[in-house]
């Protein structure tokens, strides 16, 4: 019953994180088409966060625009006169123009106002970067730093030719520094160069390297890899074997049945070939050993944690060394600005993958479970909260200039098509497009979600 409560209680946490992200970017993204709409002399008549059919939890009117909350939190919108979208109100289109209305503006300021809600997504990606490099720093841990070099989690990796202890050192040609890049650039990657004892080596990864991840339930770009550690106790639950055999936090485990090793890895191997049995461990506590019998499950665990530990504890414990640069408020606008146009690379470098079969990279395309699982279960971070919002909001930005009809990138479309070529297409065609696009959306919302749950891209 514990564990149960725990495991809510972190599911709670994270969507509360999850909503309270995405209602900042929705909100800022809806006013960047609210703020140029006004300039240009359109009639707002709705702004809302999340959508509100049939109903809305919250609505007031002041002036000529309604405000509200609505209760379906798959976003949110602003409804402008005159503008065929997802409100789909053909009455209003059939009226004449009024100097008032979006339909009756230039294209250009039409252009401007589509584009606002992107161009309000990507400031706010450079303002929270900035101000994430002025409180907590730009921190990274260089993989020549990592004592013991990295452990293998995924079994994909493995039969690739990475192992235990391996140092990599360079991906596509390219030096990786920064351990959190590596993990990146392995799944986007082809050619990794890699040292092991004293030789050098070099291993050709598979293309579907994406898609054998998830094929092992392992969606998460950070958890196939992981920096290599002694068997240190971080957590063990008072429900568990470990800990009525005596285990407790910060014991490091260095040998099972009188066989001695280094690793946590090591331990797996041990614990996995002593499925069902009963084993001694050999554990150091405050400079003495101890021995604790202790059963080991079918699955090969007793039952502990060692993964939890902060890259600053990792520091402290000299596993890795952590380098943290902080910028001063000048130094760290064009700073963010770099941050920015990374991440913005790297995710489209990840969206490609995406959309080539041959990475079965569309098998962890994710929906709300996957955005959720992103955020810390353990416990309010402000500085991991911030990060994956800014991260999201560049993720917005991108999605929303896509030429799907129904996103802004729909409306850029036909706008510049209606710019280049002097022909407005008719409102008809815009109708149909804007139900066309909205269906596509929905479709592939559902398959998201769905392969969240129920793996259906596996």
């Amino acid at each position: 019953m514990v564990l149960l409560t725990i495991n809510w209680s972190s599911v709670g946490l994270q969507v509360a994180q999850l909503l309270l992200s995405l209602s900042i970017l929705v909100i800022l993204h809806e006013f960047g088409h609210y703020i140029t709409a006004r300039w240009f002399g359109c009639r707002v008549e709705k702004f809302y966060l999340f959508f509100d059919p049939w109903f809305s939890l919250y609505k007031k009117k002041r002036g000529e625009t309604e405000y509200g909350i609505g209760w379906l939190p798959l976003g949110g919108y602003v409804k402008i006169a005159g503008m065929i979208d997802e409100s789909l109100d053909k009455e209003a289109i059939k009226q004449p123009a009024q100097p008032w209305e979006f339909r009756s503006k230039p294209a250009w300021q039409r252009l401007i106002i589509m584009i606002g809600g992107v161009v309000m997504n990507v400031l706010v990606a450079f303002v929270i970067y900035s101000f994430i490099l002025m409180v907590w720093g730009d921190k990274k841990i260089p993989t020549a730093s990592m004592k013991y070099g990295v452990h293998v989690v995924d079994s994909t990796l493995y039969k690739m030719g990475i192992r235990n202890g391996d140092r990599i050192l360079s991906v596509d040609g390219e030096p990786v520094a920064d351990f959190e890049k590596l993990r990146r650039k392995l799944i986007l990657g082809q050619q990794v160069q890699l040292q092991r004892d004293t030789q050098t080596l070099s291993i050709t990864m598979d293309k579907d390297l994406i898609g054998q991840l998830v094929e092992n339930r392992n969606r998460s770009t950070r958890g196939f890899l992981e920096v290599r550690r002694p068997a240190i106790a971080f957590l063990v639950p008072d429900t568990t074997a470990a800990y009525r055999a005596g285990l407790r936090k910060d014991d490091q485990i260095v040998a099972v049945d009188s066989v001695r090793f280094s690793f946590y890895d090591e331990l797996q191997e041990k614990l996995s070939a002593n499925k069902g049995r009963t084993v001694s461990l050999t554990i150091v506590r405050e400079n003495q050993e101890l021995a604790l019998p202790v059963q080991v499950s079918e699955e090969g665990k007793i039952g502990f944690l060692a993964y939890g530990y902060s890259y600053q504890q990792m520091d402290s414990l000299g596993w890795l060394q952590l380098d943290v640069k902080r910028y001063g408020f000048m130094a760290a606008l064009p700073a963010g600005v770099q941050k920015a146009g990374y991440e913005l690379r790297d995710y489209i470098d990840q969206f490609k993958k995406i959309l080539d079969p041959d990475t079965g990279a569309y098998k962890g395309v994710g929906g709300f479970k996957a955005m959720g699982s992103i955020f810390s279960g353990a416990g309010w971070d402000w500085e991991s909260f911030w990060r994956i919002t800014a991260f999201l909001s560049i993720v917005l930005a991108f999605m929303n200039l896509l030429p799907i009809p129904a996103l802004d990138g729909g409306h850029v479309m036909f706008t510049l098509y209606e710019i280049i070529t002097r022909r407005k297409p008719s409102d008809k065609f815009l109708e149909y497009a804007q139900v066309a696009g909205m269906a596509l959306l929905l479709g592939l919302m559902l398959y998201a979600n769905a392969n969240d749950w129920l793996g259906w891209g596996r």
